[in-house]
């Protein structure tokens, strides 16, 4: 990612095509370490590429990976019988939800963007 990051800075800086000693000299300025092998396969990648194209075709297959999330949760009912897991579950789902409202209230009385 450093490489990476490091040849998106060359061509914010003006660099129309980085090369890879000016990818090194970047690293060097932050003092991360240059890995050529990584450098040049980067290069070979990108070379002839436009960078806008390449970003917009990465996120176009970032879309598509699934990003977790909140699932749902299978609650296993106790091999003994009733159905009185369902509602246990039910009823410490509701209270979740409240004290996740309850923390996101807290807000200290103020606002980064007020």
């Amino acid at each position: 990612m450093k490489v990476i990051a490091a040849y998106l800075l060359a061509l914010l800086g003006g660099k129309t095509c980085p090369t890879a000693e000016d990818i090194k000299t970047i690293l060097s300025a932050v003092g991360a370490e240059a890995d050529e092998d990584r450098i040049q396969l980067l290069l070979k990648e990108v070379q002839g590429k436009d960078i806008t194209e390449l970003i917009a075709s990465g996120r176009e297959k970032l879309a598509s990976v699934p990003s977790g999330g909140g699932g749902a949760v299978a609650v296993a009912a106790p091999a003994g019988g009733g159905g009185s897991a369902a509602p246990a579950a039910a009823e410490a789902k509701k209270e979740e939800k409240v004290e996740e409202k309850e923390e996101s209230d807290d807000d200290m009385g103020f606002s980064l963007f007020d």
